[in-house]
């Protein structure tokens, strides 16, 4: 019913940017209760990176002042802007989010994941 397509993902050099993107789309009307983005390293497990919901965002401390999380309501998609990048943001990037319908609220999915490999 609802679909999460994240891009922008790749190869950076460290001290580069990268914007990763996150189309929601649906068969239904829904609104946003939270956005967020999630890594996961390789054996490592799954980290909250970013939220935003209505106007509060908040970071985590690992990425604060570097990454900046927004949204484009208008396209239903959301951002992760990363600046400064170090070769530890190396992961899989997961864009997740939790809406609600008429006939329900809170409900949670899921992207695929993007790989953002920091490195030369």
């Amino acid at each position: 019913q609802v679909q999460l397509v994240e891009s922008g993902g790749g190869l950076v050099q460290p001290g580069g940017s990268l914007r990763l993107s996150c189309a929601v789309s649906g068969s239904i009307s829904f609104s946003f209760d939270a956005m967020d983005w999630y890594r996961q390293a390789p054996g490592k497990q799954r980290e909250l990176v970013a939220i935003i919901s209505g106007e509060y965002t908040n970071y985590a401390d690992s990425v604060k002042g570097r990454f900046t999380i927004s949204r484009d309501g208008a396209k239903n998609t959301f951002y992760l802007k990363m600046n400064i990048l170090k070769p530890e943001d190396t992961a899989v990037y997961y864009c997740h989010t939790l809406i609600s319908t008429a006939a329900q609220s809170r409900m949670s999915y899921w992207g695929k994941g993007t790989l953002v490999t920091v490195g030369s």
